[in-house]
């Protein structure tokens, strides 16, 4: 059957069509994505202003048509942290409904990780034992650690790269004090859920997804993306401390003009570089591989195993 995830993001609104029936793996069909940044597009009251409201109705209908084209079937859509916080997210999600008829299931936080982890677990196999996982989004950080497909630990950072560069980074390039503030902040935020982890003992393979570990990989040397999915990628701590002060002291066009790093992704890269390289740190992580299945996958994925139990 033809699937399509609709996933309303911090960062960007992605249509994903997928053909897909229980026990293989989804066949990517179509993809049509729109940056909408809806993590800045908050008012002073934590609120999603009208002016984004009527934007994001406006891509979502697009995607609606998109879909229809593509011939999908069953549409899955889903919003997560930017709406989930929107300070008037039932009043958003209310009008989206009564404009296109989608009415948007809010993943929590920990919901998040866990779909993520399932797609990474399924990605990898059983072979890989106890897993790490680590995602940065454009509103959060999720973090997952376990064994079997469900994580024994999930936990969900407001530390997402494009919520951490409006509020903390205005300048371009930024401040120095404001990185070494930043910087504070993510290591502060992430050492208080070390413990929830490590006491489970040391993964066998800690995984990254997202486009944020992808980009950073790139610049780091991993291959490029149209070299395939199946091509091995990491990102050593090593690489990325040194990259670090080279991204503090670029400005967001220069950026731009690295290896694997999108215009629409430049301004909010070393917001994420410093809590990739800040969550590698604090769990002691020496190297991760970049996995390219993450939470558009894992909500298919659950959707085909409730097919089969149904």
């Amino acid at each position: 059957m033809r699937l399509g995830v609709l996933d309303v993001g911090s960062n960007t609104v992605h249509l994903l069509v997928v053909d897909a029936h229980p026990g293989a793996r989804p066949l990517p069909a179509y993809s049509h994505k729109v940056e909408l940044r809806l993590a800045q597009l908050l008012d002073d009251s934590g609120a999603i202003g009208e002016d984004g409201i009527d934007k994001l109705i406006d891509v979502i209908q697009d995607a609606l048509r998109a879909a229809e084209d593509k011939g999908v079937e069953d549409l899955l859509p889903f919003a997560t942290s930017a709406v989930r916080e929107a300070g008037n997210a039932d009043d958003v999600l209310g009008r989206v409904a009564d404009k296109t008829g989608v009415r948007l299931q809010v993943l929590s936080g920990a919901e998040e990780a866990r779909l993520t982890f399932l797609a990474v677990r399924r990605w990898f196999g059983w072979s890989a034992g106890k897993l790490l996982v680590l995602d940065i989004g454009g509103g959060s950080l999720e973090i997952a650690y376990g064994m079997d497909e469900e994580p024994d630990a999930a936990v969900s950072l407001p530390l997402g790269a494009g919520r951490l560069t409006a509020g903390w980074l205005p300048g371009d390039p930024p401040d120095p004090e404001d990185v070494r503030a930043l910087r504070r902040h993510v290591r502060t935020e992430i050492a208080r859920t070390v413990g929830e982890f490590t006491r489970f003992g040391a993964p066998d393979h800690v995984v990254a997804t997202s486009k944020t570990f992808k980009q950073l990989a790139r610049i780091a040397g991993a291959a490029r993306s149209a070299d395939g999915l199946y091509v091995q990628r990491e990102l050593k701590r090593q690489s990325l401390e040194a990259w670090v002060p080279k991204l503090a002291g670029m400005t967001a066009g220069q950026r731009a003009g690295l290896p694997g790093v999108s215009e629409g992704r430049a301004g909010q890269l070393l917001a994420g570089a410093l809590v990739a390289e800040g969550a590698m740190d604090l769990f002691d992580v020496e190297k991760l591989e970049i996995c390219p299945w993450a939470l558009r996958e894992g909500v298919i994925l659950r959707r085909l195993d409730h097919m089969v139990t149904a």
